[in-house]
Formats: C-alpha cells, structure tokens, sequence
C-alpha cells in the first residue's frame, strides 16, 4: 500500500511506495522532547521507497544509542517529517503525523520504555524493549 503526507502548511510532501518496514513508539528522552512529551510514533520505511518534495531543515544529536540521529523538519511551520540514524542508514523513520489519514498504521513495538514516565501507558499488547530493539531488524 503506498502512503501519501504532507507537514502542517502542506510545503513539504512525501510519497511512500511500499509499507513501511516496522512501526514503533519510541519512549525515549529525546523523542518524547520532540514529540512533545509523549512517545514518538514512527513508521520505518526503506530509503529507497521514500519520495520528498519541498525545503526541509535538519538537526542531528547524538542518541542514547551512541548513534548519530538527525530529524528533518519543515522550516516554514516546525512538522517534524522524518528522522535518520547512522545506525539504520537504508530507513527513514517518517512520524505518524505527517502521513494522509486514514491509514492503517498503528505501533508494533514500544522502544526504551525503560525511560517512559511513570504515568506512560504501555501497550501490553505489543513487545517492549527497555532500550533500542536490534539495528539489524529495525
């Protein structure tokens, strides 16, 4: 199924041709700083089934993870859009918000949930990691 998503102010527009490889809620400190306090939602697509139209901004850190992590955002209205880590050079993890609804996308693993807050709640239903999940599956 391909996925369609634009930021808030529509200047910037991407097209995914394939499903996205895995879904996860990432828990964080960093995420939840840019997610503004809650999880990270990310659906990780293959960079090669990832089309991006219009200017986008960057700024990278490095993560918990001892990767490097940049997030590339809209400069005009601040949409987060999607993020890249060294660790997983081939994905792209594109943020829930900016892709078309409706869509069928829901989380399928919840990472560092060892840095959720007390009052996160956790999905029992899906597999958490106290850290990153394994870069080779991601």
């Amino acid at each position: 199924m391909p996925y369609t998503g634009q930021c808030l102010c529509g200047a910037v527009k991407l097209t995914m041709s394939d499903a996205p490889r895995v879904t996860r809620q990432c828990w964080c400190r960093q995420c939840r700083k840019m997610a503004g306090g809650g999880p990270a939602h990310n659906a990780m697509f293959r960079t090669d089934v990832l089309t991006v139209s219009g200017t986008l901004a960057q700024a990278s850190y490095q993560a918990d993870s001892g990767a490097t992590f940049t997030q590339h955002f809209c400069p005009t209205c601040g949409t987060p859009v999607y993020g890249e880590t060294t660790a997983l050079p081939h994905l792209r993890m594109v943020r829930f918000g900016v892709i078309d609804e409706p869509h069928d996308l829901a989380p399928q693993v919840a990472i560092w949930t060892s840095e959720a807050p007390p009052w996160a709640a956790l999905d029992p239903a899906i597999p958490h990691w106290p850290g990153q999940t394994d870069p080779a599956k991601g």
